[in-house]
């Protein structure tokens, strides 16, 4: 039988520095390779070659798991983690799928604030060096 259920938000879980983040308001990545085509003869390509690859991405935390971030006095630009997100529910009958980032860098901190806001949510970029598929 086919089952089309879908990952949920509420369905992830990611570690940051061996830490359950509790406060996680988003989380993307991105894995990339250069390519470019090569020509000869002709117009039309003979082969694609492939480059370097790179990694990066953003995470979304509220201001309180920013704070545990940097509790021991060290800037969050100086950490490298590791990220480990976990997708899916057992309970629900899922296949888990778990993506670790390796060597995680923070590249901006900024913090932000308007009128009206009840808390406040920090976006930060991240490049990483690997992102493996564990199971």
């Amino acid at each position: 039988m086919f089952n089309s259920r879908q990952y949920e938000y509420a369905d992830i879980t990611v570690f940051m520095g061996d830490r359950d983040v509790t406060g996680l308001r988003s989380i993307k990545y991105t894995a990339k390779q250069e390519k470019e085509t090569v020509y000869g003869k002709g117009n039309m390509p003979l082969s694609i070659q492939k480059g370097n690859k790179s990694f990066e991405g953003e995470i979304g935390l509220l201001q309180s798991e920013l704070e545990a971030l940097t509790e021991s006095g060290i800037s969050l630009l100086d950490l490298e983690l590791k990220i480990v997100a976990t997708y899916g529910n057992p309970s629900n009958g899922d296949t888990l799928v778990i993506d670790e980032l390796i060597g995680v860098q923070f590249t901006e901190e900024t913090k932000e604030m308007k009128q009206g806001d009840k808390f406040m949510e920090i976006t930060l970029p991240i490049i990483f060096l690997n992102k493996r598929k564990l199971q």
